[in-house]
Order: structure tokens, then C-alpha cells, then sequence
């Protein structure tokens, strides 16, 4: 039987929620192990002028716990 854990990750990018995504994995990646799945919870993004500057995730990552 595995055990899963989910953690909650804010992340952004100035390309698309899609590269804002990516770099959460990314950078969860770099001290949590057995990464199964992102969850995008939220999206939002930062309006300036009349272009988007930031797009923002907040992301659930689930991994199984050793």
C-alpha cells in the first residue's frame, strides 16, 4: 500500500499558467521525491497596461511517501 502526501505550491511565470505549472514540478522536484501529479487549484494572473506581465498557479503536487 503506498502512502501519498500533498503539498501546496505557489508558482509563476511570465510565459503561461502552462510554464508556471512546469516550474512548480520543477522546482518541488528539486527536495520532494516521487512526484505522481500536479493539481492546478487557482490561476490568476498581473495586468499591466493592457498585457499580462505575470501568470500565476497555486498547485497541489501529490508524491508518495517512502
Amino acid at each position: 500500500m503506498a502512502v501519498l502526501k500533498v503539498i501546496e505550491i505557489l508558482s509563476n511565470s511570465s510565459e503561461s499558467w502552462e510554464d508556471a505549472t512546469r516550474n512548480a514540478v520543477k522546482h518541488a522536484a528539486k527536495s520532494v521525491k516521487n512526484i505522481r501529479s500536479v493539481y492546478v487549484k487557482e490561476q490568476s494572473a498581473i495586468v499591466n497596461g493592457e498585457g499580462i506581465t505575470e501568470f500565476r498557479v497555486n498547485a497541489k503536487i501529490t508524491f508518495e511517501v517512502d
